[in-house]
């Protein structure tokens, strides 16, 4: 997001300000998430330039731990990048969430929405758009990208200062919190209903019982059961809906 659009001025303000107002809070974990990948970088043996590269470039932070992890452990290149493709098969599931909303934009904004999607940003967006849906296009992207502003920055610098600073940063810092804390403050909200529910469910517990297969092919059993287990869950209530 080196390039991301100043401020509207006008109306659309109003929208830009909510969205970075509302993603300030995600700084206390965004900052030290990022140093943690940086650390992490700096210690699997990777130069600056592989490190910022991760992060510019993937810009998702859960899939890139993922593949440091793999690459440590000397998995093949192919489970690498299946199991980073697995961790971000989410990212699949927010652009049908958005679509709806942003799937009029222009192919460059899309192309922005689809660069700078973080989890972050997608939560507090799914959350503006199913309160207000009736906001238009240009209010929405606008949303969007005032949201993506304190998180896509700050993940490239946070990084950046990790991969620097590598060893120097105590243990005692813990910023490994960082990432259980992110993940459980975004996912909590988005458990609505109960295909949601148990697709979790499903995944947590799959995910455990298959710790044991290597190189992270657990993980990826894991998150296609939770989606097929999610999905039939969602045909399941439809169809009993329906014969109500």
């Amino acid at each position: 997001m080196t390039n991301t659009p100043s401020a509207p001025a006008g109306p659309l303000s109003v929208a830009y300000w909510r969205g970075f107002r509302q993603a300030l809070p995600f700084i206390l974990v965004i900052a030290p998430f990022g140093l943690l990948f940086g650390v992490a970088g700096n210690e699997a043996g990777f130069d600056l330039l592989e490190v910022m590269g991760f992060s510019v470039l993937v810009i998702a932070g859960a899939s890139q731990f993922t593949a440091v992890q793999l690459m440590n452990d000397h998995a093949s290149t192919v489970m690498v990048i299946l199991a980073a493709l697995a961790v971000n098969l989410r990212m699949a599931m927010y652009s049908a969430s958005l679509a709806p909303h942003l799937g009029a934009a222009s192919t460059w904004q899309r192309a922005f929405v689809a660069y700078s999607m973080v989890d972050q940003a997608f939560a507090l967006a799914d959350a503006d758009y199913n309160r207000a849906p009736k906001q238009s296009l240009a209010a929405k992207l606008t949303y969007y990208t005032g949201a993506c502003t304190p998180i896509v920055p700050l993940w490239y610098s946070s990084t950046l200062v990790g991969a620097l600073l590598g060893k120097a940063i105590p243990p005692a810092f813990a910023l490994d919190f960082a990432v259980p804390v992110t993940f459980l403050a975004m996912i909590a909200p988005m458990l609505r209903s109960i295909p949601h529910l148990v697709a979790a469910a499903v995944s947590v517990i799959m995910a455990l019982v298959l710790a044991f297969l290597p190189a992270g092919t657990g993980l990826i059993i894991a998150a296609l059961l939770a989606m097929v287990a999610g999905a039939q869950t969602e045909l399941w209530l439809t169809k009993r809906r329906a014969l109500q």
